[in-house]
């Protein structure tokens, strides 16, 4: 039980490292809800977005848990960075993915579940799923900057790109620690891939309901 407890309470740190870091920006979009229109509105706006919404952060701390059992994080990290401008560049060219949210959701679930299980993906499997994620998840973070000046825009990529790269390397410099550990931590980065999964789950219900049952609160 004591094991049990321990690893639970590691597999909280790491999920809830990035979340505590960032709590003030969690309860409201840092411009509110207005489009930048100025170098640091833009840069606020970039740093605040990627955690306003659980979907992207529980993502983002999924890419670290992912790329920290790959022994790559930074390249896993790099990835999904990369994705997510060329899905801001898609959505700001006014090209429209499908179905955007329920991806979305699934990159959660499915991310979760790999981290969970400790399935040791081929890098160019794991890069190109989360740079295929980070293309869906990018589109989303344009809406916020769609019709801004190129002084703002640039600002607004350049925040969300860093403070991404900064929340996934985080999280996988935590988990390598833990899983390092003694005491019952080394399981920690599984059990916060089964709270991301379980994230998803919730997030993947949600979405479908929302199609199935359109209208029902």
């Amino acid at each position: 039980m004591t094991r049990l407890y321990s690893c639970l309470r590691g597999g909280l740190a790491v999920l809830l490292l990035a979340m505590l870091a960032v709590e003030p920006a969690l309860a409201h979009h840092p411009m509110g809800g207005k489009t930048p229109a100025t170098l640091i509105e833009g840069l606020l706006s970039g740093v605040g977005h990627p955690v306003i919404g659980l979907d992207h952060l529980a993502f983002i701390v999924a890419v670290g848990l992912a790329g920290a059992l790959a022994g790559t994080p930074l390249l896993v990290a790099a990835a999904f960075i990369v994705g997510t401008l060329a899905g801001a560049g898609l959505h700001l060219a006014s090209i429209t993915l499908p179905a955007a949210e329920l991806v979305i959701s699934a990159s959660v679930l499915l991310l979760g579940l790999v981290v969970m299980l400790r399935k040791t993906l081929a890098l160019p499997v794991l890069t190109g799923l989360v740079a295929l994620a980070g293309v869906f998840h990018g589109s989303a973070y344009a809406e916020a900057i769609f019709g801004a000046e190129a002084t703002p825009l640039a600002a607004y990529l350049a925040g969300f790109a860093v403070t991404q790269f900064v929340i996934a390397a985080g999280t996988a410099f935590a988990a390598r620690q833990l899983a390092a550990g003694s005491n019952g931590f080394a399981m920690a980065p599984r059990f916060a891939g089964a709270m991301v999964a379980g994230i998803g789950v919730a997030l993947v219900a949600e979405k479908l309901k929302a199609v199935i049952f359109p209208g029902v609160a």
